[in-house]
């Protein structure tokens, strides 16, 4: 008898001891927050520097015959061609997504062909042969919107309006008969013009973060100058000769130095939480 009531009690005591081992719950483990990235507005000054070639299309040319000739005449055919070019800048990074900038572009020799139809010294139906070059200096004022940024990638899209400097060199004029290209008259040198004009820009590209401070610039801008003089009289009167104008597809790749860019992310450390010590039971 003394027996079973030991047993039995041995057989409550190790059940209590299982029950009390099932409500025993660990304590979970301290929480710590993640590090915390505070990203304020993106401001302040920048500098700039550009390269690149821009392909020109003449919108016409036209010009007085001779001095006996009342109207305009249209060149019969125009084509300007390319050129390299190079400005400089400096802007102000308003927010995150919208800055401004004032530029000055140069814009390299690009030469003129064009040719005329009319009567010449030769004959009554000569076709000429103009032979010039301009360079055009174009001051700017631009603003740009910074769509999103994708990792160290910043697409945008700007507009600018300025004007532009157009410098022409002289124009060397040939007329020869229409029907016999070797019976021609004397060539003639029309002193080239140069002027102030209006003229505007479109710009799209993508900004490439290279550190904080530096960010590389790929991009196209669409520019179209206004038209204006040309070239003057030459020595037997003929002349003078206006431009239409001209636009240009611009393939530009530059850089912009951002002051202070490196303080526009800072780190804030978590809260310090005390970690619980373990408790053994």
């Amino acid at each position: 008898m003394k027996k079973s009531l030991i047993g039995i009690l041995a057989a409550l005591t190790a059940g209590s001891s299982a029950f009390a081992a099932d409500l025993y719950q660990p304590d979970p483990p301290a929480y710590i927050e993640a590090p915390e990235i505070q990203i304020t507005e993106s401001n302040g000054w920048y500098l700039r520097g550009d390269i690149g070639y821009a392909y020109n299309k003449s919108r016409g040319a036209e010009f007085y015959q001779g001095p006996f000739t009342a109207g305009l005449t249209d060149f019969r055919s125009t084509k300007l061609k390319g050129g390299f070019m190079g400005g400089v800048g400096v802007g102000y990074q308003i927010n995150n997504h919208f800055r401004t900038d004032l530029t000055f572009d140069y814009m390299a020799k690009s030469n003129f062909r064009g040719s005329t139809f009319g009567s010449c010294g030769v004959a009554g139906n000569c076709v000429s042969t103009d032979l010039s070059s301009l360079r055009a200096y174009t001051l700017m004022a631009n603003a740009y919107v910074d769509l999103a940024t994708f990792g160290r990638f910043t697409p945008y899209v700007g507009a600018g309006i300025g004007g532009s400097y157009v410098k022409w060199a002289n124009l060397r004029n040939t007329s020869c008969d229409a029907s016999d290209p070797s019976s021609c008259d004397p060539t003639f040198t029309h002193g080239g013009k140069g002027g102030w004009r209006f003229a505007y820009a479109l710009m799209a590209g993508a900004s490439i973060d290279v550190t904080c401070n530096l960010k590389a610039d790929v991009g196209y801008r669409f520019r179209q100058i206004g038209k204006g003089d040309m070239f003057g009289y030459d020595s037997v009167g003929g002349g003078p000769g206006r431009d239409k104008g001209f636009y240009s597809h611009e393939v530009r790749l530059g850089g912009r130095y951002v002051f202070g860019g490196c303080d526009t992310a800072q780190y804030m450390p978590p809260a310090e939480i005390p970690i619980q010590p373990s408790v053994y039971k």
